[in-house]
C-alpha cells in the first residue's frame, strides 16, 4: 500500500513539473494560424527577353528572381537583389537602360514598381536618379512622386515628381529646382 501510494505521488509530482514546464507563448499559437506564403517560382540570374511580332522590345536580367501567384491579391514578381533593364526601340536597337536595388512587377495591372538607386538613361544620353520609379505598361508612363535629378548634357534639373513617356524622351518634373540653361532665342 506505502508503494503504490509513492507511486501516486511520484505521478503527481511528475504531471506538476510536466505542466509547470510546458509554457506557451500566446503569440507563438497565433503565429501558427498565419500561413506563409512561399514563391511559386524562383530563379537566379534571370534573363527574360519580351518581344512583339518577333521584335525584341525588352530585355531583364536580374540576381534574384521570385514569382507570387496562389496566396496573393494579384500575381507579382519580386527582383529582391536588383534589375537591370534594356529597353528597344522598333528598329531592335537599344533606347533606354533602366537600372535599381529592388523591383516588384504586377502582373495583372501591367505594372512595375522600382525602388532604391533608380537611374534611367535615355537615347540622348539624358540620365535619371531617383529612389522611387513606377512604369505603367498601360499608359506607357513612368511615374515618381520622389525626389528626382535629371542630367543632361547642359544642365542638372532637380524637382519632387516626375511623369514621362515609357522611353523618358519627353518628361515632366514637378516643383522643380536646379539651374536650367535658356537660350536667347526661346523666349
Amino acid at each position: 500500500m506505502w508503494a503504490v501510494k509513492n507511486i501516486y505521488q511520484f505521478l503527481l509530482l511528475l504531471a506538476v513539473m510536466f505542466c509547470i514546464s510546458c509554457e506557451t507563448d500566446r503569440n507563438e499559437v497565433l503565429a501558427l494560424n498565419q500561413r506563409t506564403i512561399m514563391p511559386d517560382l524562383t530563379g537566379k540570374g534571370v534573363t527574360m527577353l519580351y518581344s512583339d511580332s518577333t521584335i525584341l522590345k525588352i530585355k531583364l536580367q536580374t540576381p534574384q528572381m521570385q514569382k507570387y501567384a496562389k496566396g496573393v491579391k494579384e500575381p507579382v514578381t519580386i527582383m529582391p537583389k536588383g534589375l537591370f533593364v534594356i529597353f528597344y526601340d522598333d528598329n531592335a536597337k537599344e533606347a533606354t537602360t533602366l537600372k535599381a536595388d529592388y523591383g516588384v512587377r504586377y502582373e495583372a495591372s501591367k505594372r512595375m514598381e522600382v525602388k532604391y538607386n533608380v537611374e534611367v538613361v535615355n537615347v540622348n544620353g539624358e540620365k535619371l536618379n531617383t529612389e522611387h520609379l513606377i512604369w505603367d505598361e498601360n499608359k506607357k508612363k513612368i511615374i515618381s512622386n520622389a525626389f528626382v535629378k535629371i542630367t543632361t548634357a547642359k544642365e542638372i534639373i532637380m524637382g519632387k515628381g516626375l511623369e514621362a513617356n515609357q522611353d523618358f524622351t519627353q518628361y515632366e518634373i514637378k516643383e522643380i529646382t536646379g539651374t536650367i540653361r535658356i537660350e536667347d532665342n526661346q523666349l
